[in-house]
């Protein structure tokens, strides 16, 4: 079974966004952009000794849905043990690619894909030879 690891929340305006978040909830942010090659923030959302799921914050990549949309900016990632099995697997059952495997390049490997209602997700696959 695959659970999921990861959440990422996508904003207009990246400060305002971590104050919002750190204020409302004490959680408290990493600058990854190093790794990511873009502004992107780790999300600390408690010790790592309590249950929860640390995320990212990052840019939004497209206009924001108006208020009766829904939502298009909470991304769950699920971690999966092979990422081309799981791919292919979302793309036999009707998923989609919405953005291709990337490598987080000594972390992981990371793609999004669309499931059949149209809802983004990601995959995670670590691995530390990830280039």
């Amino acid at each position: 079974m695959s659970r999921v690891v990861h959440f990422e929340i996508q904003a207009d305006d990246l400060e305002r966004a971590m104050r919002f978040y750190g204020d409302v909830f004490g959680w408290e942010f990493q600058d990854y952009g190093a790794v990511t090659g873009s502004p992107y923030w780790g999300v600390v959302t408690g010790p790592d000794d309590e249950l929860g799921i640390n995320g990212g914050l990052l840019g939004r990549p497209t206009g924001a849905p108006t208020p009766e949309q829904g939502t298009n900016a909470f991304v769950c990632t699920v971690g999966v043990a092979d990422y081309d099995a799981t791919e292919s697997a979302i793309l036999r059952t009707g998923g989609q690619v919405a953005l291709p495997k990337t490598a987080l390049p000594g972390m992981a490997w990371q793609g999004y894909y669309l499931d059949t209602e149209g809802n983004t997700f990601g995959i995670h696959q670590p691995d530390p030879d990830a280039a």
